[in-house]
C-alpha cells in the first residue's frame, strides 16, 4: 500500500551551500526506498521568531510516496543534523494525495 508524505526542512542560514544539504536529504529519502514526487524550494525566509539565535533559513518542501510506514532513518538523521534548524514529516490523507495526483505512476525505489 502506497503512502504519501510531505517533508519540510529549514536549513540553517549559516550554511554556505544549501544545495548540498538538499542533495543529502534527497539521498536519505531515496535510500529508504521512497520516491520523491516533487520538490519545492521556497528559498530564504525570515522566521516569525528567533530559533537557536537565528532569524532566517532556507525552506524546502518535498512530496514523497513510499510503501513503508514513515521514514524513521531519515527523521533520525534530520534530528541529529546540525545544518537543519527544523523539520516536519507528516502523512497526507489518501484523498488529498489522490487529489494532488501523487500516486499516479509512483513506483517506490528499491531500498539499500
Amino acid at each position: 500500500m502506497l503512502r504519501a508524505y510531505e517533508l519540510m526542512i529549514i536549513i540553517d542560514s549559516d550554511v554556505d551551500s544549501p544545495e548540498s544539504v538538499i542533495a543529502q536529504v534527497v539521498a536519505l529519502v531515496t535510500d529508504e526506498g521512497a520516491t520523491i514526487v516533487s520538490t519545492d524550494n521556497w528559498g530564504r525566509r525570515k522566521f516569525a521568531y528567533k530559533i537557536n539565535h537565528k532569524t532566517e533559513g532556507t525552506y524546502v518542501v518535498w512530496e514523497i510516496v513510499t510503501e513503508t510506514a514513515g521514514l524513521p532513518d531519515t527523521e533520525r538523521r534530520l534530528r541529529l543534523a546540525d545544518e537543519i534548524v527544523r523539520h516536519k514529516l507528516f502523512r497526507l490523507p489518501e484523498a488529498e494525495a489522490e487529489r494532488r495526483g501523487l500516486f499516479e505512476g509512483a513506483v517506490p525505489a528499491a531500498a539499500g
